[in-house]
């Protein structure tokens, strides 16, 4: 192995981990499998054995194997097989061949899962705000793209009243907006549209070309609002927005033109969560005795003067939390008290539509609900993984649940509390005022996902800083909001390096 110096993981087997590796005097470039020995006295196992001879055959037969190896065909099915939650049309190749986008995902997987400083990943500290940032998201796509094309962007917004666009892998500001006349509190993204959608704390709310800065239009909310949400619908982007006084606007992106209002809880606040496959809202009003709804989308898109939009209200009471199962196109999870108003429950439910003779009716099917343990404290934070995880964050708790209430896994990885969390299909990443981000991966070998804590990304001095606030991450980038302690925020991000092609 010393005379050979590994650059990324290509893949692993039942009977080993096969490296990417480059040869320390030739400079070959070679793929070497590292074999699991459980005991010296067994010897090397018979799978290996076959393997290693089925190499030796090939290496006496050297052009059937290189022409097997540059099948654009093989490698696209590795791909697809490897990255099963991936369709052809969800892999950009860009200027790539697919040999090559296996190599280099495959090298990225593994510097993610390492996080060698320096080796796998540059850290950067990126400032520039006047004031604390509330609020970050990426414009850029989150597509595994290594053909040099893609940067990762994101933008945040700030009381100092500025909206700004960041390249997080050179560690610069790209523009910044003109100075606004209020705080700007709350922004989402349209990474397909390159836009930015801002909203201050009096209401005002904004669409900024992510390119350039420009501002392309406005609208005023008659309250400040409590949520935005971005929706990108099938049958055009809209951008939904909960105001103070309980109402539910359905505005055009990028014009903001006004499609519907609606009273969702009269005179209190509502956090938003649109649907994985875009087709329901589901509105909450946090810790109320009104259930929580769930709008149709279609029916805010096109509103009717005779019949209100298509909605139910779910029959449960104090709802604290609630989050999409991801790979599923409408199943709703949610955290409320029981009938006595003393445990913490959670919930699963299905949406579906069906059509009836006044016109579309919502029909709601719980499918699993469990009982929160006595022993947890309640949770602050809830994201849902695939179909059946939930993950919770309690403290500086980070507990794994399925939907039916099986605790999968529970981690103390911090010494304060958590304040942000990032859940993708390979990776969980939190945030906490202990100053550093903990980096988890999935492994979906087995029945459930399995999690496995990998590192942390750590801050700055606590001398001047606070702790992490917000962290995000895309395919190549992880960037953390740092809160400093004279009132300010900075950027970390730390941004993955993979050999191009």
């Amino acid at each position: 192995m010393d005379q050979y110096c590994i650059l990324g993981r290509i893949g692993e087997g039942a009977h080993g981990i096969v490296f990417k590796a480059k040869h320390v005097e030739t400079g070959e470039i070679v793929a070497l499998k590292k074999v699991a020995l459980r005991r010296l006295e067994d010897g090397i196992p018979n799978q290996a054995l076959r393997e290693i001879k089925a190499l030796q055959e090939m290496e006496d037969n050297q052009y059937v194997w290189n022409e097997v190896s540059r099948t654009k065909e093989l490698w696209r099915q590795l791909c697809l097989r490897r990255w099963s939650s991936c369709k052809d049309s969800q892999i950009t190749l860009g200027t790539q061949t697919w040999k090559q986008y296996y190599l280099c995902r495959s090298e990225l997987e593994f510097r993610v899962e390492s996080g060698r400083p320096e080796k796998d990943f540059v850290c950067k500290v990126i400032a520039g705000h006047k004031g604390e940032i509330d609020e970050l998201a990426y414009i850029s796509t989150n597509e595994y793209r290594f053909d040099g094309q893609a940067k990762s962007v994101a933008c945040t917004v700030s009381s100092d009243g500025t909206v700004r666009a960041w390249d997080l892998h050179e560690g610069t500001e790209i523009w910044s907006s003109p100075l606004q006349p209020a705080a700007l509190v709350n922004l989402v993204a349209y990474p397909r549209l390159q836009l930015v959608v801002t909203v201050d704390e009096r209401g005002l709310i904004k669409v900024w070309e992510a390119e350039n800065g420009w501002e392309s239009a406005s609208f005023c909310l008659p309250t400040h609002s409590s949520a935005l949400e971005a929706c990108d619908h099938t049958e055009g982007p809209v951008l939904l927005a909960a105001c103070a006084d309980g109402a539910l606007y359905t505005l055009t992106v990028p014009r903001l033109q006004l499609l519907s209002r609606v009273s969702v809880s009269p005179n209190l606040p509502t956090s938003l969560l649109c649907s994985p496959d875009r087709q329901w809202v589901f509105a909450l009003t946090q810790n109320s005795d009104l259930g929580p709804k769930v709008f149709h989308t279609r029916s805010l898109l096109y509103p009717s003067d005779d019949v209100p939009p298509v909605s139910t209200t779910l029959p449960v009471r104090l709802t604290s939390r609630a989050c999409w199962a991801p790979d599923e196109a409408a199943r709703l999870v949610v955290m409320h008290t029981n009938d006595n108003g003393i445990q913490l429950v959670v919930t699963t439910c299905e949406l579906r539509t069906k059509k009836s003779r006044d016109g579309v009716d919502m029909l709601v099917q719980q499918i699993a609900s469990f009982v929160l343990p006595d022993t947890m404290k309640p949770p602050h934070l809830m994201k849902g993984h695939s179909s059946q995880v939930i993950l919770l964050v309690s403290g500086s708790e980070l507990v794994l649940f399925t939907i039916h209430g099986l605790q999968l896994a529970v981690f103390q990885d911090h010494q304060k509390p958590i304040t942000s969390m990032w859940v993708d299909q390979s990776r969980v990443i939190t945030s906490s005022f202990d100053l550093s981000l903990r980096v988890y991966v999935w492994n979906k070998d087995n029945k459930f996902p399995v999690l496995k804590s990998c590192y942390h990304l750590l801050g700055g001095s606590h001398r001047w800083a606070s702790g992490f606030t917000h962290v995000e991450s895309d395919s190549m980038s992880i960037v953390g909001v740092e809160a400093r302690s004279v009132g300010t925020s900075i950027l970390r991000s730390y941004y993955f390096q993979v050999q191009q092609g």
